[in-house]
């Protein structure tokens, strides 16, 4: 999502992005090319981009205004390339044709919200983020290599053949929490109340997240490592 998973991204050589992924958080280059830890003010832009959006969302709930928070989309869609910080900001900027395909998606879906003023759209709007998360999860399943790899190379350059399948699972999972996410955010913005679809795709929905990424934590450290470390020892 537009920090959905902002809300989590990918070329051949360096790391492609979509709107929403998230990547680890660590340092960000000088001019000279070694790496540095990154300051708090980065440290806290990082943080409130990554909230902008799901708060916006929520807000929405409130605003009688769509055109309002479709200006708002808009400018977090286009903030978090231009001026995110970190190893994930600069892969925010390193957008592909198909990352550039994604975000002009999205600005089309937040001009069309600010023109029209239309409530519909601004409810389908969640269901575009997944759409484009999905579309860029997925091509790497195809082009390699994968979303998942890409990030876990952010922090450990070199990578096992058994690692390297491991990502491809996992972001294999990702493509199809996005594409569940996105049918179920779809059907909130066609039947729920404002109410409700404002607390699934504003809330719930990254609650889901969090138990993915979770789940993906505690596979890799209890089953994933030991296996790779007894394998190693045999």
């Amino acid at each position: 999502m537009q920090a959905q998973g902002s809300h989590a991204r990918g070329a051949s050589g360096d790391m492609r992005t979509a709107p929403a992924a998230e990547a680890p958080p660590a340092a960000t280059q000088s001019a000279s090319g070694v790496e540095r830890p990154r300051g708090w003010a980065g440290f806290a832009f990082g943080v409130l981009a990554k909230l902008a959006y799901p708060a916006v969302i929520l807000c929405a709930w409130f605003w009688d205004e769509p055109r309002f928070v479709g200006c708002l989309l808009f400018a977090l869609l286009w903030l978090q390339r231009c001026a995110g910080t970190g190893a994930f900001g600069a892969s925010l900027r390193r957008l592909t044709r198909i990352d550039w395909g994604v975000a002009f998606m999205l600005s089309a879906a937040s001009a069309a919200i600010v023109w029209t003023n239309s409530e519909l759209l601004l409810r389908i709007y969640p269901s575009l983020v997944n759409l484009g998360l999905l579309i860029a999860f997925g091509a790497t399943l195809v082009r390699g290599p994968t979303m998942i790899e890409k990030f876990a190379r952010i922090g450990t350059p070199n990578l096992s053949e058994p690692a390297i399948r491991h990502t491809r699972r996992v972001t294999q999972i990702w493509c199809v929490f996005f594409l569940a996410n996105g049918v179920f955010s779809l059907y909130t913005a066609l039947y729920w109340p404002r109410a409700a679809w404002s607390l699934y795709n504003g809330a719930i929905a990254y609650g889901l997240i969090g138990v993915l990424l979770a789940g993906e934590i505690a596979w890799r450290y209890l089953v994933i490592l030991p296996r790779a470390r007894r394998s190693e020892a045999a």
